[in-house]
C-alpha cells in the first residue's frame, strides 16, 4: 500500500460537480484518507476562467503507471479534451506524489515537476499530508463540495 497525492482542478461547466464526481471515481482506486479544501485560483496559460483546485491523499495498491492510467480514464469519462496545452478543462487529475518514490518515465514524472512552484497544487497537497511547507494560500478557500 502506498500513499499517493492527487491534485484536482476544474474550470469548465459545473466545477464543483466535476470535482465531486472525480473524487467519487477515485474512491474506486484505493482508500481516500484526506481531502483538502477547495481553492479558486486564476488560470495558468491562455486566457480562460478561474479554476477550482483541491488535492486528495489516496492509499492504493496500484503501481504508479496503473494509477496514472486510471486517473486519465476518469478525466476522459468526465469529458476532458486535450486540445490546448494548459487550456480549459472539465477536470484535471495530476499524480503529484507517490509515496517517497521519484519516477522519471515518459509521460510520468513524480514528484510532479512543477509542484513546488504552483501554490494551487502545493498548498492543497500540504493540507492532505505532503511532506513540505504549504507556501502561500493560493486563492479563496472553501470546503470541498459535498
Amino acid at each position: 500500500m502506498v500513499r499517493a497525492i492527487v491534485g484536482m482542478g476544474s474550470n469548465v461547466g459545473d466545477r464543483e460537480a466535476h470535482l465531486r464526481v472525480a473524487l467519487d471515481a477515485i474512491r474506486s482506486l484505493g482508500s481516500v484518507v484526506a481531502v483538502s479544501d477547495v481553492f479558486e485560483t486564476a488560470a495558468v496559460g491562455p486566457p480562460q476562467g478561474p479554476y477550482l483546485n483541491a488535492a486528495i491523499a489516496l492509499d492504493t495498491v496500484l503501481e504508479p503507471e496503473a494509477l496514472l492510467g486510471a486517473l486519465l480514464e476518469i478525466e476522459s469519462r468526465l469529458g476532458r479534451a486535450r486540445e490546448e496545452r494548459w487550456g480549459p478543462r472539465t477536470i484535471d487529475l495530476d499524480l503529484l506524489l507517490f509515496g517517497e518514490r521519484t519516477i522519471d518515465l515518459p509521460g510520468l514524472k513524480v514528484p510532479h515537476p512543477r509542484l513546488m512552484e504552483r501554490p494551487f497544487a502545493r498548498f492543497p497537497a500540504a493540507q492532505v499530508g505532503a511532506p513540505f511547507e504549504p507556501g502561500p494560500q493560493p486563492g479563496a478557500r472553501r470546503p470541498f463540495p459535498t
